[in-house]
């Protein structure tokens, strides 16, 4: 025979083997793990983590000795602060990444909406991003220090010293809005819905000032001194139908009216300068290390940090590992 042909004949008549092992029915499952995360931020670049509603704390390395004043999280923690500190870390608050801001200006709040993260800070700066790691400025057109930010109803709203009330929908150009006077410092805004259904942003300032007005900036809900007009609000959150407003002295009101607050018992005397809401849980945080957590805005109940630094800032994230 051929040779040529007989090498063909063999080829033909070759067999291939194929594996008929089962495939473990498990192999196309994926596992996913839900952790609720709150992470506080303060002086000298303190980061703590708390995966247990604020009960017990863990310190984390931030590579800074700058005072952090802010975070929020969207799709990666953002923390900001002084001389233009902005760091990031993508895994469960654990590792922090430094990022470079352009800016020396102090930056106090951050937020995250639209796929933008924004950032605020002194003598009217606001830098955006959308990947936490190219920042730009924007014109603000403000030379105040702005203080907090927040993303609700399609708009960015920043609000700060001097009265100033700034709004957004694109996080590129800002608009006053003049529901403030020259004499206000705004330290913090939230947004929520009051008992009657409607959506409002509500802001917090010294001297125990409360603001309160319509989604649309068209209406002006509420305004003038709490009776301790001797304390600056410092932060506010909306969580569980409830407004918490949260300042100086230990100072921690409540409010589903925006009109009616209630003065409760914080247990603590320092000046609280955060708030946030998760997992059906309330965190403030302040000076001295100071946490205090509660599950329904009236019993407070006081946890322990592990640390003697100011913490200013604070937020809550569910992560799907």
């Amino acid at each position: 025979m051929n040779k040529v042909l007989y090498i063909i004949l063999i080829s033909l008549f070759s067999l291939t083997v194929i594996s008929c092992a089962k495939k473990n029915s498990d192999d196309s499952k994926t596992t996913t793990t839900t952790i609720p995360l709150f992470v506080a931020v303060g002086d000298n670049g303190i980061i703590l983590t708390s995966s247990d509603n604020g009960t017990t704390w863990t310190s984390r390395t931030s590579g800074t000795s700058n005072g952090l004043r802010g975070i929020a999280y969207g799709s990666t923690f953002v923390a900001v602060g002084d001389n233009g500190t902005i760091l990031t870390s993508s895994d469960n608050g654990t590792i922090w990444t430094s990022k470079t801001s352009g800016t020396t200006d102090n930056l106090t709040g951050v937020t995250y909406g639209n796929s933008t993260f924004v950032v605020v800070g002194a003598s009217g700066t606001i830098l955006t991003s959308s990947d936490a790691t190219t920042w730009t400025s924007m014109t603000s057109g403000k030379t105040s220090h702005l203080y907090g930010v927040t993303y609700a109803y399609s708009k960015f709203t920043t609000v700060g010293a001097s009265g100033v009330i700034l709004h957004s929908s694109d996080a590129t150009t800002w608009t006053q809005r003049e529901w403030g006077s020259p004499e206000d410092v705004f330290y913090g805004v939230t947004h929520g819905i009051d008992k009657d259904s409607k959506e409002i942003f509500m802001l917090v300032s010294d001297e125990g000032g409360i603001l309160s007005f319509c989604s649309d900036f068209n209406c002006s809900l509420s305004s003038g001194e709490t009776s301790n007009q001797c304390c600056n609000h410092y932060g506010v959150i909306f969580g569980n139908s409830t407004f918490v407003i949260v300042g100086q002295s230990g100072t921690i009101l409540t409010t589903t009216d925006v009109t009616t607050r209630t003065s409760m018992t914080s247990g603590t005397t320092d000046n609280l300068t955060g708030v946030t809401y998760g997992n059906s849980t309330f965190v403030v945080v302040g000076d001295n290390g100071t946490i205090v957590t509660s599950s329904d805005a009236t019993t407070w109940t006081s946890r322990t940090s592990g640390t003697s630094y100011q913490l200013k800032g604070v937020t809550f994230t569910e992560l799907t590992l």
